[in-house]
């Protein structure tokens, strides 16, 4: 997709390292979805803490080591193509939040 500028959608997704779909990471599972499905590109990112709606802090700190850290995947496309996913992320996620915003790219090249 050569031709991604301008104004477009990022979606950015937040989850947490333990979450799973169908017996694999659901970071995983969504960057094989966003590939499969012809998205520009897709990022995960780790957090090193954080807490979500039910305020249970995750922290990589030595004396409180997570097995479930923040992680935020990131997807810039177009408004149509972000939206006609988001019936697929509603069946993928059990929790976490999913949050769009206007994004103007100004570089895209493979």
């Amino acid at each position: 997709m050569a031709g991604l500028s301008g104004e477009q959608t990022l979606m950015r997704i937040f989850i947490g390292e333990s979450d799973r779909w169908r017996n694999q990471p659901l970071n995983e599972a969504l960057l094989e979805l966003f590939r499969t499905k012809g998205f520009a590109g897709a990022t995960v990112l780790k957090g090193i803490a954080g807490f979500g709606a039910k305020s249970i802090l995750h922290t990589d700190r030595l004396l409180r080591l997570s097995s479930d850290l923040p992680l935020v995947v990131e997807v810039v496309d177009n408004e149509e193509k972000i939206q006609a996913i988001l019936p697929r992320l509603d069946e993928m996620l059990q929790g976490g939040m999913v949050t769009l915003e206007k994004a103007r790219v100004i570089h895209y090249s493979s």
